[in-house]
C-alpha cells in the first residue's frame, strides 16, 4: 500500500498533467490571427461626385506593416482613385490613423497595399484582395447629411461653378469663398479677393459643359490695378485625367510677385519647358484674350478693347504646334488667387471683370 508521501506526489503529478493538457487544448482550438483590416471613422456623404467639391474621409487599419499605403476610391458610375489620379495614396499614420479628402460618391472604398502597386485612375469595379492587395474595405455614403447645393453663376449664355474648396495652385493654400463671384446688372462677371477676420479668401469659377476644340474668347476689363502677387488665369483643366499634364493651357495676367516681370502670358503647360511659355506685357484698359484650339495646334491672341471692337489692335500673339493636348474631359476655369511665392506679398483686396465670354466651334 503507498504511503502517503508517495499519494500526494502521485495527486500532484496528476493535477500537473491535467493543466497541461488543458493548456495544449485551449491553444489548438484557438483561431488563427486574422490579417490587416480596415475601418472607416468619418464617411462622406451620398451623392454623385464632381471634379471641384472636395470633402474629408478618414479612418484607421489595424495590423499594417510599414510600407503599405491606403488607396481610396469614390463611386461615380465608375470607381474613381482619390483624391487625384496624380494623388492616388493616403499615409497611414503612426497611430493606425489615415485622413484624407475625396471628391463624392454614393459609396466609398479604402484598399491597403504594398509598396509597387499603381491603382487605376478609373474602374468598374474593385480588385479583389490578393497579391499587392492586402485588404479592402467598402461603406455607402451617409445619407443622412444634407449636401448644400453648389453656387451656379448665369455668365454668357453659359452656367459657371463657384468654387469652394482649397487649391494649391500657385504654390499656397488658397480658399475660395462662392461669395467671391458674381455678375452684375449687366451681366459681368466679378471675381474677387477678400480678406475677412485676416484671412485671404479667392475666387473661381468653372463652366459646366466641356466644349472641346475651338475659339475661346474673354473680354477683361482694365487688371493693371492688380498688384503683383495676384494672378488672374483663364484656363483649361482635366480634373480627373492626369494625362497632357491635365490638358492645362493658359492665359495668365500677373506678375508672378516681382514688379520686374512682364504682366501677361501665354502658357502650354509644362511651364518649365521654354519652349511653352511667351511673355508679354498687357496695356491698360480693356483687352480680349482668345485661344484657337485645334489638334495639334494652339493660337493664342490678345488685341485692345472688345470683340466688337473693329480694327483692334493686337497686342501680342503666338502659335504653339509641339506639346499642344487633344481634347478630353477638360473645362473652362476662370481664377483669381494669390501667388504664394512673391516677392512683394499681396496687401490689398484685388478684383477682376470679365466682361464677356464667347466660343465658337
Amino acid at each position: 500500500m503507498p504511503s502517503p508521501n508517495a499519494r500526494r506526489e502521485f495527486v500532484g503529478q496528476l493535477f500537473l498533467l491535467t493543466l497541461i493538457s488543458i493548456a495544449l487544448s485551449a491553444c489548438g482550438s484557438r483561431p488563427a490571427t486574422s490579417g490587416p483590416s480596415i475601418e472607416f471613422t468619418t464617411v462622406p456623404p451620398a451623392q454623385e461626385g464632381g471634379p471641384e467639391k472636395l470633402v474629408i474621409i478618414a479612418g484607421r487599419v489595424v495590423g499594417a506593416r510599414p510600407g503599405q499605403q491606403i488607396v481610396l476610391f469614390a463611386r461615380s458610375g465608375a470607381w474613381w482613385v482619390q483624391p487625384l489620379e496624380t494623388q492616388p495614396f493616403t499615409t497611414i499614420q503612426s497611430d493606425s490613423n489615415w485622413t484624407n479628402s475625396t471628391h463624392l460618391g454614393t459609396e466609398y472604398a479604402a484598399l491597403l497595399v504594398e509598396p509597387g502597386y499603381r491603382p487605376p485612375a478609373r474602374i468598374d469595379a474593385l480588385p479583389s484582395e490578393g497579391g499587392a492587395i492586402v485588404a479592402v474595405k467598402t461603406v455607402a455614403g451617409d445619407k443622412s447629411e444634407p449636401i448644400k447645393p453648389k453656387k451656379i453663376i448665369q455668365f454668357s449664355g453659359y452656367e459657371w461653378e463657384a468654387r469652394e474648396v482649397v487649391s494649391g495652385r500657385g504654390g499656397r493654400s488658397n480658399i475660395y469663398d462662392p461669395a467671391n463671384a458674381w455678375t452684375d446688372a449687366n451681366g459681368h462677371l466679378h471675381l474677387r479677393i477678400t480678406q475677412k477676420s485676416g484671412q485671404w479668401t479667392c475666387a473661381e469659377v468653372r463652366l459646366t459643359r466641356n466644349l472641346g476644340y475651338g475659339s475661346y474668347a474673354f473680354v477683361v476689363r482694365e487688371t493693371s490695378q492688380l498688384e503683383p502677387a495676384a494672378v488672374f488665369s483663364m484656363f483649361t483643366w482635366d480634373d480627373l485625367s492626369a494625362g497632357e499634364n491635365h490638358r492645362e493651357m493658359n492665359i495668365e495676367l500677373t506678375r508672378w510677385g516681382d514688379t520686374a516681370n512682364k504682366n501677361a502670358q501665354y502658357v502650354v503647360q509644362p511651364y518649365y519647358v521654354p519652349a511653352n511659355v511667351v511673355r508679354f506685357m498687357a496695356p491698360s484698359g480693356a483687352l480680349t484674350h482668345s485661344f484657337r484650339w485645334e489638334p495639334g495646334r494652339a493660337t493664342f491672341k490678345t488685341v485692345r478693347g472688345s470683340l466688337t471692337s473693329s480694327g483692334a489692335k493686337v497686342v501680342a500673339e503666338h502659335v504653339f504646334d509641339s506639346g499642344v493636348p487633344t481634347t478630353g474631359g477638360e473645362f473652362i476655369h476662370l481664377n483669381l488667387y494669390i501667388f504664394g511665392n512673391a516677392r512683394n506679398p499681396l496687401q490689398t483686396e484685388a478684383e477682376v471683370v470679365v466682361e464677356k465670354f464667347e466660343y465658337l466651334p
